[in-house]
C-alpha cells in the first residue's frame, strides 16, 4: 500500500434483538468504547432488526458519552423489537443496503438463538443481495467491492441460559438473583404459616433457572423440561412434602419451570401442582408467578463484568477480522471467554428441543453439560427428608468455620451435614472455630437442624480468626481424640488454611492430626490457593456494586470525586471487580502499589476530566493498597489539587461487605465445593487420611494436597502467585478512560472453542 494512502475506516455495528436481558448495556458499552479505543467507529442499530431494515434515524453513530451511565441499567438502551419484515428476503435486502450505504460490514449481534440465526442468514445472503443492489445501481461497484462480506461476532443475551456450549449467558445471573430474592421472601411467610408455596419461573426449554433456584433456595421439589417426572408424580410429591413436615420443615417450596411437562408431553403448570397437593394433602398451596420481573431490574455484578469482557472481545475480534474470519459466538466456558462456531452452537442448542420432543431425556440433560447432571443429583440429596439408616460404628465428621465471616458459610455447612448424613456419617457441628474445638463445644447436627440455612447469611456455627499456636497443639490433638473425630471439614479463609497446613507439617509429632481434613474456601477476599472463586466473594462484590451505584446517584447534583475503599486485605480482587462493575475511572491495588508520580499523573487526568465537563470521578482502592496513601490521604491530595473545580469524599464500605444473604452463585458454589470435599473425605477415610483443599480451577471443582499449598500462594502476603483476574485491569481502563494510552490486546483468558 502507498504510504500516503490511508487505511479504510473500520465501522462496527452493534444490535440487540429478541427478549431483553440484564447485562446487554454492559456489552454495548464495552463494544462501543473498545471500538473507539482501537480507532474504529461504532454504530448502534436502534430497535433491533428494525434499525438495519428501516435505516435513517435508527442508525446512530456512537460516541464515548452515548454509553455513559448505562452499565447499571437493565434492559437495552439501544432498544429491541420484533421486525417481521427482516424475516423476508426483501427486508434483508433493505438491511444490506443500509449497512453498505453507512459503510458498515462488521456486526456485533446480541440476542437469543433466533436473533443469531437471523444474523447468520443475512451473512449468507449478503453477497447475493449485494450483487442485486449493485446491478440495480442502488449501490456502487466500489461500495460492493469494499463491503463484499458481513463479519459477525455474536453474544447471547438470554436469561434462560439455554445456549449449548457456553456456561452462562448474559442476563441469567441477574434473573436468578431476582428469583432467589422472591424465594427468600416467600420462605419467610411460608414458614410462619406452615404453608406450601409454588413458584413459577421462566425457562421454556431449559430448566437452569428452576434447578439452580431450587438448590439455592432450599426448596423441596423442582419441575424442569429436561427431566419430566414419571407417572404418579403427584403421589411422590405429596409423600415427599409429608416427610419433610414430619422431619421438622415448616415451609414447603416447589419451583416449576414454565416449560415443564410430564413424560407424555403434557404440560405441568403451577395450577396442576396446586391441584395435586390439594387433592392428596387437603392443603391449598399459594402460587407465585414471577413473570417478567425476572428480566427487569439492575443487573448483578456478574452481569456487568462478564458482559464487559464479552463486548471487549467481540469488538477486538471484529477490528482484527479478515475476509476469512468465520462467524462466532463469544461465550464463557470454565471461567474463560470462548469463541464458539456460531451455527454449530445454534444447531446444538436446537437439538435439545428435538431430544425433548422425542422423549430422550438423558440426551437433553447431557447436552447441558456434566455440571447440569451433577446439580440434578445434588438437589435430589439436599431435598430428600429421608436419611439412610446409620451403620453401626458410623464415622464421626466435624464441621467448623475458621477465619473472617463470608456469606455462604451457612449453605456450605448445611450441604456438608446433608451430604454426610446421606453417606451414613455422624455429622458434628463445632462452634466457634478451632478455639471451640479445643474447648469441646461440639454438637451433633441432624437433617432438621440445618433447615433454613440455605438462604441465611452469617455462620450459625460461629467463626473465629484465632487459631491455636504451637503451645496449644497438644490440647488440640487431645480435643480431636476426645471428640472421636474421624474426619474434619474446615469451611473458611486463610487462617483455616494456615492451621491445617501447620497440622499437616506437625502430624508426625501429633498423631491425632493425621485424620482426613478437607478445606473449603470461604472468604470475601478471594485469595485462597487452588480456587478461582471463594464462597462469599460474589455476595460481597454485589454489595459493593449496589453501594457504589448509590454513591453515584448521590453525586448527580454536584461535581465530585469519590474515593471508595473496599476490603480484601492485600488481594485486589474485590477492588478491581467493584471498579469494573460500577464504571470507575481509577483503581489502586496492593499488587501494583501506589507511587507519588502515579498520583500526580492521575490527579492531572482527573482535573482534565472535570474541566471537560465531568460530574463524577470514581476511584476505588483496596484496603492494603498502600501503607501511607490511604483513602483519606488520596482524598486530601485530590481535593487540594482540584481546588474549586470539584470536591472529594472518601468512603470505607467496611464490614457490610461480609453481611447479607448469600448470592445464588455463592450458594450453588458452596454446594458443589462441599460435595467434592465429601467425596475426597470418603476416599481418604478408606485410605491414608491425607489433607486436601478443594476449589474451582478452570471451571471444574478439584482437590489438591495441603502439603503443596505453599507452591500456590505466598504464605506471608496471603496472595496466590498467579491471580487470573489481574489482567482484567487493562479492560477497566479501556472502557473507562478515553485518553488511556494502552496497547489493546486479546484477553489472556480467551480460548478458541471447538466443541469439547
Amino acid at each position: 500500500m502507498d504510504s500516503n494512502t490511508s487505511a479504510p475506516e473500520v465501522k462496527i455495528g452493534i444490535l440487540t434483538s429478541g427478549g431483553d436481558a440484564q447485562g446487554m448495556n454492559a456489552t454495548v458499552r464495552a463494544v462501543v468504547r473498545t471500538a473507539l479505543q482501537l480507532g474504529a467507529t461504532p454504530y448502534a442499530f436502534l430497535e433491533g432488526w428494525r434499525g438495519p431494515v428501516e435505516g435513517g434515524h435508527l442508525i446512530k453513530k456512537m460516541g464515548w458519552s452515548d454509553v455513559s451511565s448505562t452499565i447499571n441499567r437493565g434492559g437495552t438502551a439501544i432498544g429491541t423489537a420484533r421486525c417481521d419484515e427482516f424475516r423476508e428476503r426483501s427486508g434483508m435486502k433493505k438491511a444490506v443496503y443500509n449497512f453498505v450505504k453507512n459503510g458498515i460490514d462488521r456486526l456485533v449481534i446480541m440476542g437469543g438463538d433466533g436473533t443469531l440465526t437471523g444474523a447468520d442468514e443475512l451473512r449468507e445472503l449478503w453477497p447475493e443481495l449485494l450483487a442485486e443492489l449493485v446491478a440495480e445501481g442502488a449501490v456502487s461497484e466500489e461500495e460492493g467491492q469494499r463491503h463484499a462480506k458481513l463479519l459477525i461476532s455474536g453474544v447471547v443475551g438470554s436469561i434462560d441460559n439455554d445456549l449449548v456450549g457456553t456456561d452462562m449467558t448474559v442476563g441469567t445471573d441477574s434473573a436468578l438473583t431476582r428469583i432467589i430474592e422472591a424465594i427468600d421472601a416467600i420462605a419467610a411467610t411460608a414458614a410462619s404459616h406452615q404453608r406450601t408455596f409454588i413458584i413459577e419461573v421462566m425457562g421454556r426449554r431449559c430448566g437452569y433457572l428452576a434447578l439452580m433456584s431450587a438448590i439455592a433456595g432450599g426448596c423441596d421439589y423442582v419441575f424442569i423440561p429436561e427431566l419430566p417426572p414419571a407417572d404418579g408424580w403427584e403421589d411422590e410429591l405429596a409423600e415427599k412434602l409429608r416427610l419433610g413436615r414430619e422431619n421438622g420443615r415448616r415451609d414447603s417450596l416447589i419451583v416449576v419451570a414454565e416449560g415443564a411437562s410430564d413424560r407424555a408431553g403434557n404440560k405441568i403448570t403451577a395450577e396442576d401442582v396446586r391441584t395435586a397437593i390439594k387433592d392428596r394433602m387437603g392443603e391449598d398451596p399459594r402460587i407465585t408467578s414471577l413473570g417478567h420481573v425476572q428480566r427487569g431490574g439492575t443487573p448483578s455484578a456478574y452481569d456487568r463484568w462478564m458482559p464487559t469482557l464479552l463486548g471487549y472481545t467481540a469488538a477486538w475480534d471484529l477490528v482484527h477480522a479478515t475476509q476469512e474470519t468465520e462467524p462466532v459466538i463469544i461465550g464463557t466456558r470454565r471461567n474463560k471467554i470462548v469463541r464458539l462456531p456460531m451455527m454449530q452452537a445454534i444447531q446444538n442448542t436446537r437439538a435439545v428441543k428435538e431430544h425433548l420432543s422425542s422423549g430422550d431425556w438423558d440426551a437433553a440433560v447431557t447436552s447441558r453439560g456434566n455440571h447440569y447432571q451433577e446439580m440434578i443429583d445434588l438437589f435430589a440429596t439436599l431435598s430428600s427428608p429421608v436419611a439412610p439408616e446409620r451403620p453401626e460404628g458410623s464415622k464421626r465428621i466435624g464441621i467448623l468455620h475458621a477465619g473472617g465471616l463470608a456469606p455462604g458459610m451457612n449453605p456450605a455447612a448445611r450441604a456438608a451435614v446433608k451430604f454426610g448424613i446421606d453417606r451414613g456419617y455422624t455429622m458434628l457441628g463445632i462452634e466457634g472455630g478451632f478455639p471451640g474445638l479445643v474447648d469441646g463445644r461440639i454438637r451433633e447436627l441432624k437433617w432438621h437442624d440445618v433447615e433454613g440455612w440455605a438462604e441465611d447469611g452469617g455462620a450459625e456455627l460461629g467463626t473465629r480468626r484465632t487459631i491455636p499456636d504451637v503451645d496449644q497443639y497438644y490440647a488440640l490433638g487431645r480435643a480431636i481424640e476426645n471428640a472421636q473425630l474421624d474426619g474434619l471439614i474446615v469451611i473458611g479463609g486463610f487462617k483455616g488454611y494456615k492451621m491445617v497446613y501447620e497440622m499437616h507439617k506437625e502430624s508426625s509429632r501429633y498423631p491425632a492430626f493425621k485424620i482426613p481434613i478437607v478445606l473449603v474456601p470461604a472468604s470475601i477476599d478471594n485469595n485462597l490457593p487452588g480456587s478461582e472463586f471463594s464462597i462469599g466473594t460474589d455476595t460481597a462484590l454485589n454489595w459493593n456494586t449496589e453501594t457504589i451505584d448509590r454513591i453515584r446517584q448521590s453525586a448527580s447534583a454536584s461535581r465530585r470525586c469519590f474515593v471508595v475503599e473496599t476490603m480484601g486485605r492485600k488481594c485486589g480482587y474485590l477492588a478491581l471487580m467493584s471498579a469494573l462493575t460500577t464504571g470507575a475511572e481509577q483503581v489502586y491495588l496492593y499488587e501494583d502499589g501506589i507511587t507519588l508520580s502515579q498520583l500526580a499523573a492521575d490527579t492531572q487526568k482527573m482535573i482534565r476530566s472535570f474541566e471537560a465537563g465531568r460530574q463524577l470521578y470514581l476511584v476505588v482502592r483496596n484496603e492494603d493498597a498502600s501503607e501511607y496513601y490511604n483513602a483519606d490521604v488520596l482524598a486530601n491530595i485530590f481535593e487540594e489539587e482540584g481546588g474549586d473545580l470539584f470536591d472529594v469524599r472518601s468512603l470505607l464500605i467496611g464490614h457490610a461487605q461480609q453481611g447479607g444473604n448469600p448470592s445464588p452463585f455463592d450458594r450453588t458454589l458452596a454446594v458443589r465445593l462441599v460435595n467434592t470435599a465429601m467425596t475426597v473425605l470418603d476416599r481418604e477415610l478408606a485410605g491414608k487420611g491425607g489433607s486436601y483443599h478443594v476449589g474451582m480451577v478452570d471451571g471444574h471443582i478439584e482437590a489438591q494436597p495441603v502439603a503443596h499449598m505453599d507452591e500456590l500462594i505466598d504464605m506471608e502476603d496471603r496472595l496466590p502467585f498467579e491471580p487470573w483476574w489481574h489482567p482484567l485491569k487493562e479492560v477497566l481502563y479501556v472502557v473507562s478512560d478515553p485518553t488511556a494510552d494502552l496497547e489493546l490486546a486479546q484477553l489472556p483468558i480467551v480460548i478458541d472453542g471447538a466443541e469439547s
